[in-house]
Formats: C-alpha cells, structure tokens, sequence
C-alpha cells in the first residue's frame, strides 16, 4: 500500500506540474501580447507628443497674428475715428455753403407780381442781390477762409 501511495503521489505531483506549466505558457503568451501593447502604446504617446508641440507651435503663431491684427485695427479704428470727425466738421461747412447759396438764390430771384400769372420780370432786385451777396462774401470771410 505504501507503493500505491507514493504512485498516487507522484502522479498528483506530475498532474499539478502539468498544469503548472501549461499556466506558464498562458502567462507567457498574455506577457508577450503586454509587451507588443507596451510598444504600440509607446508609438502612440510619441505621435500625441508630437501632436501636442505643433500645436503649441501653432497657438504661439496664432497669439502673435491676434497681437498684430489686434494692433493694426486698433490703428485702422482711431484713422476712421478721426476721419469721421473731419467728415463731420466738413458737413457742416458745407451746411453753411448751401445756406449762403440759397440766401443768395433767393435774394437774386426776379420780383414776381402777385397779380399776374406768375410771369418773371426780366429784372431782379438788385438792392436784394447785393445785400446777399454781402452777407455771403462776410460769412465766408469769417469762417476761416472758405470759399462759399
């Protein structure tokens, strides 16, 4: 019975050596799949790197083009601002003119008799006439030497 004992033995031993190193050789496999991992996911951290300096590289360029499109319109703003303002002053100048014109249109018309179909006579006012053009030829002096 010791025999059979020390055979049952044995056998158990072989059995669990066999399954042992089966077990090896599973674990063996899922390593070498871990390390074909490992390098893909080091393949992949070395793009993202990559990928990460050109975009900073390229956020660096897009801050710079913000700066110097942020200062040119900053310049383009205050030149339309200004020119608007000269626009402005120059409007109204020539609100001036129109109103010397017609003062000077109005007093040269021919006098018209009410009596009659609104048929100009071939004489203005010429008392009118000159009185307007006086006004006009003071204001223009006064403002600054514009011509009216």
């Amino acid at each position: 019975m010791n025999h059979s004992l020390g055979m049952a033995i044995e056998t158990l031993v072989a059995i669990l050596l066999m399954l042992t190193i089966c077990y090896c050789i599973l674990l063996n496999k899922r390593l070498t799949r871990l390390k074909a991992d490992e390098h893909s996911l080091k393949a992949v951290i070395a793009e993202l790197i990559t990928a990460t300096e050109i975009a900073e590289r390229a956020i660096g360029g897009l801050k710079l083009a913000v700066r110097d499109v942020n200062e040119n319109l900053g310049s383009q703003l205050a030149a339309a601002t200004q020119m608007s303002d000269q626009l402005y002053k120059q409007l109204g100048e020539a609100d001036n003119v129109v109103r010397r014109l017609s003062k000077i249109a109005i007093a040269a018309r021919p006098v018209t008799n009410p009596e009659t179909v609104a048929v100009p006579t071939a004489k203005p006012s010429s008392a009118k006439a000159v009185a307007a053009a006086a006004e006009a030829f003071s204001e223009r002096r006064r403002s600054n030497g514009l011509a009216a």
